[in-house]
């Protein structure tokens, strides 16, 4: 997928498109919707399906401080939108290139100049231009006007549900990652680098954990503890000899088990929040190495024990409940299959 850092990359020789616009926070079902229709737009006119996202996020600009917490860091979602078929990419920054322009200017400058939009396809919620003036009414007549065909696509409802980022947001304050899944149409997933923690968890434990630490802008599952997949995702050691890369019994690429506590460690008094995966089965030095984190199911909440032996105890019993629930979760990724409804 080619990427375009704001309206001067476009390419000059670009002659059409099919342009989708979003933030697409967590490339949730209702997002992947809208892209598929785009791309499928895209290939019977035969021109490219071009996503148009922001970054920052455009409620910082129009609310500092008020924006919400991040699904997927930019490059995240561009991956996820590569995979449902999506050609180009043009990331706006929005504090330079459209905030403040009108609904029309912002029209004609992006899609009709730039982008040679032959068809636009947003959801019923979308709004541009200067104080967010432009509706969807807006669109369908500058669309006519300039000879863009113009579609509309209702909000996805599932269970009566309307699937969106802020139902997210909501499942994942709440714990209940199997829900967030469900909306997400895929796993939950966190990606950073490994750093140092505490260092207990495998001296004094023997169950080494990696350990990731995000800002607060980052939406985090509540305090607990869950199953989930562990996938190593350096670039750096595709071509080459993995072994020279990694000290251990781990490779990149390879979706492994684990058992991932969020929150703080209130048993060793640790009051740093971070994300601490205990990959099952497997040892390697990972310090530095950039990693995937996937939720699947919530196993517990995060509780304080009265010491190491009860911590002990419980890890194992958090073990044996991640490969159950994983085991089955390693069925319906082998079949490709839809998770299971909320």
């Amino acid at each position: 997928m080619d990427i375009w850092c704001g309206l001067k990359e476009v390419p000059d020789d670009l002659r059409g498109s099919v342009v989708t616009i979003g933030v697409f926070d967590g490339v949730h079902r209702g997002h992947q919707t809208l892209m598929r229709r785009a791309v499928r737009k895209a290939r019977e006119l035969g021109v490219p399906c071009v996503m148009v996202t922001f970054d920052p996020h455009p409620i910082s600009v129009f609310l500092p401080g008020r924006q919400p917490t991040q699904l997927a860091p930019i490059d995240y979602r561009l991956h996820l939108a590569g995979e449902q078929g999506i050609d180009a990419a043009l990331v706006i920054d929005f504090t330079r290139e459209l905030a403040g322009l009108s609904a029309e200017d912002y029209f004609t400058t992006m899609l009709v100049k730039t982008l040679h939009a032959r068809a636009v396809v947003v959801g019923e919620n979308f709004t541009f231009g200067a104080d967010g003036s432009g509706t969807d009414e807006t669109m369908r007549r500058l669309g006519a006007l300039h000879g863009v065909d113009v579609e509309i696509m209702p909000l996805v409802h599932d269970q009566g549900i309307c699937i969106c980022s802020s139902l997210v947001r909501e499942y994942l304050a709440h714990g209940e990652i199997e829900r967030a899944n469900w909306a997400l149409g895929r796993r939950y997933a966190v990606r950073g680098e490994v750093v140092r923690g505490a260092g207990r968890g495998g001296k004094e434990l023997g169950y080494p954990t990696a350990n990731l630490y995000f800002p607060e802008s980052v939406a985090l599952p509540a305090d607990g503890v869950y199953a989930g997949w562990f996938t190593i995702t350096d670039d750096r050691a595709i071509d080459r000899d993995i072994s020279r890369d990694i000290d251990g019994d781990m490779v990149p690429g390879i979706r492994y088990p684990s058992a991932i506590s969020v929150g703080t460690n209130p048993t060793f008094g640790d009051e740093r929040r971070s994300v601490e995966a205990f990959v099952i089965d497997r040892d390697a030095d990972l310090y530095g190495h950039h990693v995937m984190v996937e939720f699947v199911g919530h196993l517990r909440e995060m509780v304080r024990f009265n010491g190491v032996r009860d911590l002990l105890d419980a890890m194992a019993r958090d073990v044996s409940k991640a490969r159950e629930i994983l085991g089955h979760d390693e069925k319906l990724l082998k079949a490709d299959a839809q998770l299971p409804p909320a």
